[in-house]
């Protein structure tokens, strides 16, 4: 007869947004994942929720750490044990640190699979002297948590719950993605309130806007110009709140004169009239949010779009008010992981070799140390972990420097929670960075094409398996329960215990103090006078109620303690001040096609989950959208492979013609592998379907200030192939 275990309360960490979840278990294995029984909550959960168990239990998870026997790359392993691997790890890492100095050891991780870090990777980095840290969110959230600061300190979070007005640029919540913020907008409209969507495809959330604006792929920030030319015009914003409270408003008034809605209507492809219909639906509710997308984040422009979502917040008075968006700041019951990570220990000297700090300094610790100063005096702490996002070095500039040695070498990576090869641009250069690296270190739950190329192997814990706090990656003030349900494999970490464990290896035994994640989320709860174990008993979720204005006490964590519409540090740092519009690289008589990519499907979330059954059954293979009229000119039916090229590299998809496409637009799913044919194709497919080799990472396709690769709209063109039934070596990538 099966043990069944109590009902206990969770935090899935399978994507980024968090949501609260029940789990159940029977002999010692997690059975049955369900939504929470909180009125506060949503009753719904996404596939991937559901698919816990399968994820959890699955027969392919790594269970015991691995040491590579044969070539890099050739998937050849000896089984040994942790303390062996852990030794083994300390002692090269001690030798590269000794030939190339710290800076010769970069890490890539990603918080939403290691909730459990704590910012241990980042202590343990300061600590040796190694500014290389890079994640995923350099290129989604946490770059827009770094260039929020420049303008008012913070990264705001919408009031759903009241708001009367939602903008959605490329955003697309459904049930099964998003699922929070889809129920949120779905609340906000029964209640009346407007949504503005802003999006070249007719997307889900389009088809039920009140507005859709279907512009042409990255040129978000000529379409934000716009809206401020109309707000500004027809005098729609918050006077009384930009004279007293922001900085540089004539200097931005005279650059929104310079796109004049003809213009922008030329650059975006959305007539005039609903620029300006748009504009003044947003700056007319009372209560208006744009909530975070990832689309945004992604562009030429990136930097600028970013930017001018905050001014459209702060001058239409959106800013930390009721229905609008809220500056949460830290909650001071729980110590963040901003102080955890002890960024004071990392020299001057040091820091300045991050790499990026020079060339594309907005998320790196050259701007965080001018934001400093007014960042303790508002929040309390010199340093803001928002998102993860401040102060990391450049994914560009540090692969660069693994494969080629410039502008010093790095020799040894530690990847933990993030399929590197996959997850960043110009996957050619990636891969030849990796084999260049002495020492590869991968921490995961699943063989990957990345942990393939590594040299030890660690098998990762699941949120199923530990304890934890949750607060939001130090955005909001909300701390969430998440229960250990079930005991991990017994040769597998938590991220806490692998950088505790190399770190007492590697003589800081001191800095890391605590035995276990328990004793960590004690010393975190510390000064609010409760143990972990009596937040447990007391609640599932602490949530502070909300103050607004919090300005009108402080300021605004910015050097001159207003908004600041024309940027102090952007223009201390050598870049424009203010927000401006960037043409990328536009389709052109070779690549005929505007290409965006890093489009999430709703059963997966990045790189993940394509080995899980119920999954990959919803979506078996990757699938290109394309218009109607562009499959017709290119002799292409529903279903037919292609092979889709931009002049970085190719992927191979089928097309799925979709009406609510734009024309002259192709859409490409992101991270896309093939786990099935391990042992039977290099890298297990790796180079067959991933948008991370059609995505260039020159100085053309970087943003100025945070050199983030431009993915929505470069060039591309189609090429009909053959059904992707086996695959050839002329598909896959090399790593001779």
């Amino acid at each position: 007869m099966a043990s069944k275990s109590p009902t206990k309360y969770s935090v899935c960490t399978i994507c980024d947004i968090g949501c609260q979840l029940r789990t159940e278990s029977e002999d010692g294995k997690v059975s049955r994942v369900i939504a929470h029984d909180s009125p506060m909550l949503a009753k719904n959960i996404c596939y991937k929720g559901t698919a816990a168990p399968h994820i959890h239990n699955h027969a392919d998870r790594l269970r015991v750490p691995l040491k590579r026997v044969g070539e890099r790359g050739a998937d050849q392993w000896q089984e040994i044990s942790y303390e062996q691997a852990m030794d083994e790890i300390a002692e090269r890492l001690q030798g590269i640190i000794e030939r190339y100095g710290a800076e010769g050891l970069a890490v890539s991780t990603s918080g939403w699979n290691t909730q459990t870090t704590h910012s241990m990777d980042r202590r343990f980095m300061n600590l040796i002297g190694a500014p290389n840290w890079i994640s995923g969110v350099a290129l989604c959230a946490g770059n827009t948590a770094a260039v929020n600061r420049l303008t008012y300190g913070w990264f705001p979070q919408p009031d759903f719950g009241n708001t009367q007005c939602i903008v959605l640029f490329g955003h697309n919540p459904r049930k099964h993605s998003w699922t929070p913020i889809y129920n949120a907008i779905r609340s906000a409209k029964a209640r009346g309130a407007k949504v503005i969507v802003l999006d070249p495809r007719v997307s889900d959330q389009a088809e039920g806007a009140d507005l859709h604006l279907r512009l042409r792929a990255g040129t978000d920030a000529a379409m934000c110009l716009g809206w401020l030319k109309v707000i500004i015009d027809e005098e729609l914003y918050d006077q009384k709140f930009v004279t007293k409270w922001c900085s540089g408003f004539a200097e931005l008034r005279a650059r929104v004169n310079e796109y004049p809605l003809e213009r922008v209507e030329a650059i975006t492809g959305v007539d005039r009239e609903s620029i300006a219909a748009a504009a003044r639906m947003y700056a007319g509710a009372d209560g208006a949010v744009i909530p975070w997308t990832p689309i945004t984040d992604q562009q030429i422009s990136s930097t600028s779009a970013i930017r001018l979502h905050s001014i459209l917040r702060a001058i239409t008075g959106n800013l930390d008010v009721v229905g609008g968006e809220t500056l949460g700041g830290f909650n001071p019951a729980y110590i963040p992981e901003s102080e955890l990570a002890l960024h004071e220990r990392l020299s001057d000297e040091q820091k300045a070799k991050q790499l990026g700090f020079a060339d594309h300094p907005v998320f790196t610790y050259r701007t965080a140390e001018m934001l400093k100063e007014a960042t303790n005096k508002v929040w309390g702490f010199p340093y803001a972990d928002l998102v993860m996002g401040c102060h990391m070095a450049n994914p560009t500039n540090v692969f660069r420097a693994m494969a080629k040695g410039d502008p010093y070498p790095i020799k040894a990576l530690i990847t933990l929670g993030n399929n590197t090869l996959l997850s960043y641009a110009n996957q050619h250069q990636i891969l030849q960075a990796l084999m260049n690296q002495e020492l590869i270190v991968a921490h995961e739950i699943f063989m990957t094409p990345t942990a393939m190329l590594a040299d030890y192997i660690l098998p990762g814990d699941v949120f199923t398996e530990r304890n934890h706090v949750a607060d939001g990656w130090s955005w909001g003030s909300r701390l969430t329960l998440s229960q250990k349900v079930v005991e991990p494999p017994e040769q597998a970490s938590s991220t806490f215990q692998f950088w505790t464990d190399l770190g007492r290896r590697m003589g800081l035994a001191e800095y890391f103090p605590w035995d276990t994640i328990e004793d960590m989320l004690d010393y975190r709860l510390s000064r609010s006078g409760r143990t972990f174990a009596e937040f447990e008993a007391a609640t599932f979720m602490e949530m502070p109620a909300p103050k607004f204005r919090k300005y009108r006490k402080h300021g605004f964590a910015t050097p001159s303690g207003k908004v600041e519409l024309y940027s102090s540090v952007l223009e201390e740092l050598g870049f424009d001040p203010l927000p401006y519009y960037r043409e990328g690289p536009t389709p052109n008589e070779d690549f005929p096609y505007a290409v965006f990519t890093g489009v999430r499907e709703d059963p997966f979330f990045q790189t993940g989950q394509r080995n899980i059954e119920v999954l990959r059954a919803r979506c078996p293979n990757p699938q290109l959208y394309m218009h109607p009229t562009d499959a017709t000119r290119e002799q292409l039916a529903d279903g037919d492979w292609v092979r889709l090229e931009s002049a970085t590299g190719a992927v191979t998809a089928q097309i799925s013609i979709q009406q609510s496409m734009k024309e002259g637009h192709i859409r490409v799913p992101h991270g896309w592998w093939y786990p099935e044919t391990r042992g039977k194709e290099n890298l297990a497919g790796a180079f067959v379907s991933s948008d991370a080799v059609l995505c260039s990472d020159d100085d053309d396709f970087l943003d100025y200030e945070q050199g983030v690769p431009h993915f929505k709209g470069f060039p591309g063109r189609i090429v009909k192939t053959a059904a992707l039934s086996v695959l050839t070596a002329n598909d896959a990538g090399s790593v001779a």
